[in-house]
């Protein structure tokens, strides 16, 4: 059972700090090994056989983390910080600037200068941004990519954790953690993700369940991870390719996974690895931009991965249903946003309009993705 933590000791590893490290493999490092040292991102670099997989120590392999900003300082701010306190050696950060307003690039540029700062123009999406931060990432030769929402904070071993298990099997395509809420970090967000092929839905596992080992200890296989924390091998996306940009927000990393496992890889889950979410129970669910894009993207996930009539059926008749329901009853009568959301929504997708929609009013990255990751 994990325990509730605040500020700075939330998620404080039990591990050796990396000066401890430093030590036992002979880096001359004054500073660190002081405990004086500040430089916790250059002081990473070049430590090598730290790596547990199995009974052997290995060298760590490159990862690169890719968080994407829009007009969140404050979430993006919080998250670097929390990355800058991760034990695994071998990790550089990049972040994609989504096309910000709010002068956030500037900012972050200055407060984080060992940080790669990547930056858009303009709104692509989470799988758009995500996909230039990969781009970049294949480029400078990581082995791993690291796909983590602003609006995160982690456990100073949760990427070790993953990397562990990745480097055990080479079969393991994709890697997630065990998501908590950040205000109730005693209580599960995500603990992988399920899909059920017959109703054309997905649902979290563990949703709202307070921790209570249920999961265990060992990683376990799942249908899909959610994109708010996801280590994806170099080898698989070489193999399948990106994220479907098409999606622009919601679904895309789940026909992802589907395409991964297809190819013959492995999801993971993995309990011991520990983030958490700054994301409410019912936040933005309600949202009318969350109704079109999840509307509209579960049918373009139906068809991308050849869902069968059932599927189809059940899908259909469920947001005909909803839509009926906001119409007829009295109590659901103010829902007319949504309903026109909705309804767009299935008509965009019978004409095959994908990619962002224009004119459903403007919503931060941060609130679309409080709906569902």
């Amino acid at each position: 059972m994990c325990t509730p933590r605040s500020g700075s000791e939330r998620g404080r590893s039990s591990r050796p700090p990396v000066r401890t490290l430093l030590a036992a493999i002979g880096r001359r490092c004054g500073w660190c090994l002081s405990g004086r040292c500040s430089c916790r991102w250059c002081c990473n670099v070049g430590l090598e056989e730290v790596l547990r997989v199995g009974d052997e120590h290995v060298t760590a392999p490159r990862v690169v983390a890719v968080v994407l900003n829009w007009n969140g300082l404050e979430d993006t701010t919080a998250c670097l910080t929390s990355l800058a306190e991760v034990d695994y050696p071998s990790l550089e950060v990049v972040v994609v600037d989504n096309g910000s307003t709010d002068g956030s690039p500037a900012i972050l540029r200055r407060r984080f200068p060992e940080v790669i700062l990547l930056e858009t123009r303009e709104n692509l999406g989470y799988a758009g941004g995500n996909n230039v931060g990969i781009r970049y990432a294949l480029e400078r030769g990581a082995e791993y990519v690291l796909l983590l929402n602003n609006d995160t904070e982690v456990a100073p071993d949760f990427l070790r954790r993953m990397v562990e298990v990745a480097e055990a099997d080479p079969q393991v395509g994709g890697v997630g953690p065990m998501i908590y809420y950040y205000d109730r970090p005693d209580v599960i967000w995500s603990a992988g993700g399920a899909i059920d092929w017959r109703r054309g839905r997905t649902r979290m596992v563990g949703l709202n369940e307070p921790e209570q080992g249920q999961f265990g200890a060992e990683p376990r296989e799942v249908d899909f991870v959610t994109g708010c924390a996801m280590l994806i091998r170099r080898e698989v996306l070489e193999r399948v390719g990106l994220l479907d940009e098409r999606f622009f927000l919601y679904y895309e990393e789940v026909e992802w996974c589907v395409r991964v496992r297809r190819a013959g890889y492995r999801i993971l889950h993995v309990p011991r690895a520990r983030i958490w979410h700054k994301i409410s129970p019912c936040s933005q669910a309600d949202s009318p931009l969350v109704h079109y894009y999840m509307t509209r993207n579960r049918l373009l996930f139906l068809r991308l991965v050849g869902a069968g009539a059932t599927a189809w059926f059940h899908t259909l008749a469920e947001d005909l249903r909803i839509l009926l329901a906001w119409h007829l009853r009295p109590r659901w009568r103010y829902k007319r946003v949504q309903r026109r959301a909705m309804v767009r929504a299935l008509l965009d997708a019978w004409r095959g309009r994908w990619g962002m929609r224009a004119g459903l009013g403007a919503l931060s990255v941060k609130k679309v993705e409080e709906g569902i990751r």
